[in-house]
């Protein structure tokens, strides 16, 4: 998005590789733990777990868990577990997403529902959340799985409500907030707030934590729906113009409706209602000359700045650098 984001004052900041790097013992031993956790003496959820660990993917969430621990002195493994419970709970809700959506690309790769169909996706999605659960319970800490389940309502939520707005033209600004943070910014916000929670951190840390997943997780999402909209692609890993496609009115849309009026309007109004993603090049006109991209662009901008302003006062770590890394990252990707 080559956005540019004021940092604070002799801020140090790592770049994604860097960060891979700080992180990387840790997120071997997270997937080593995936791996093991996700064999089952069921051949069919071997297959699609197989062929969704294979696809890789940023990793961002378990990572966050990871990071945040870090940062604030946790010198400890059960990070390794948590992070691996965040990435289960993320992986069932793509599973569950690709249903509903009807998706048949992820990651450049066929969807598990593409290939197996839609009971077993479903099916092998509950089976990671169940496993998830078992993982918490073998940690033994109420407050993290308070943490957990709270998180997880509120995605199954934030689900509903995006169903509720699919198709829908009069989705608003406020609506298409009250989804991402329910559906993508509350488990950044847990990952955060979890890695706190091991570090036995103090309450204005843990809180700092926290608001910093959740607006990061904001920044991401919108950020996200910007690159429906413009990215290449064989870089995405996906089709361009799925949002389109499955009716979600997300915010270039959302700002482009609100700014037209007439045949232009009616023409967008027509082709979400419809799912119609043939009018990609029209609508992606639309959006353009309404300045919609930059719109959701300086929205996103916003959430990061928020994410940033967190991180200040907090211990200063190679791991803090790494969390304002990754809310540079979130809106200056293309993929």
């Amino acid at each position: 998005m080559n956005a540019v984001l004021p940092l604070p004052p002799a801020a140090n900041v790592l770049s994604l590789t860097e960060i891979q790097r700080l992180a990387g013992p840790d997120m071997q031993a997270v997937d080593s733990l995936i791996r093991r956790r996700l064999a089952s003496d069921v051949v069919l959820i071997n297959q699609i777990a197989e062929h969704i660990v294979s696809a890789g993917g940023k990793r961002l969430r378990p990572m966050l868990v990871l990071l945040a621990a870090r940062a604030l002195g946790y010198t400890g493994q059960d990070h390794v577990q948590l992070a691996a419970i965040i990435e289960f709970i993320h992986t069932s809700t793509l599973l569950h997403d690709d249903v509903v959506d009807e998706s048949q690309l992820r990651r450049g790769r066929k969807t598990a529902n593409a290939l197996w169909g839609n009971a077993a996706s479903v099916l092998v999605g509950d089976f990671l959340y169940s496993r998830s659960f078992q993982l918490m319970v073998e940690l033994d800490s109420m407050r993290v799985m308070r943490i957990l389940a709270d998180t997880t309502n509120a995605i199954a939520e934030g689900e509903v409500l995006q169903l509720l707005h699919v198709h829908n033209p009069d989705t608003d600004e406020a609506a298409y907030l009250r989804v991402i943070e329910r559906k993508t910014a509350v488990l950044f916000a847990a990952a955060t707030r979890l890695g706190a929670v091991l570090a036995g951190a103090p309450p204005e840390q843990e809180e700092a934590m926290a608001r910093f997943g959740m607006a990061l997780g904001n920044a991401f999402q919108i950020a996200d729906d910007v690159l429906d909209y413009t990215a290449d692609v064989d870089t995405l890993g996906k089709n361009l113009g799925d949002d389109l496609a499955e009716g979600k009115a997300t915010l270039p849309l959302i700002h482009a409706l609100s700014h037209s009026e007439g045949e232009s309007r009616e023409r967008m109004a027509r082709a979400l209602v419809e799912g119609d993603s043939s009018a990609l090049p029209e609508i992606v006109a639309a959006i353009r000359r309404c300045g919609s991209l930059d719109y959701s662009r300086d929205a996103a901008l916003r959430y990061a700045s928020d994410a940033l302003q967190a991180l200040q006062g907090l211990p200063e770590t190679p791991q803090t650098a790494a969390l304002r890394g990754l809310a540079l990252y979130a809106v200056q990707r293309d993929f």
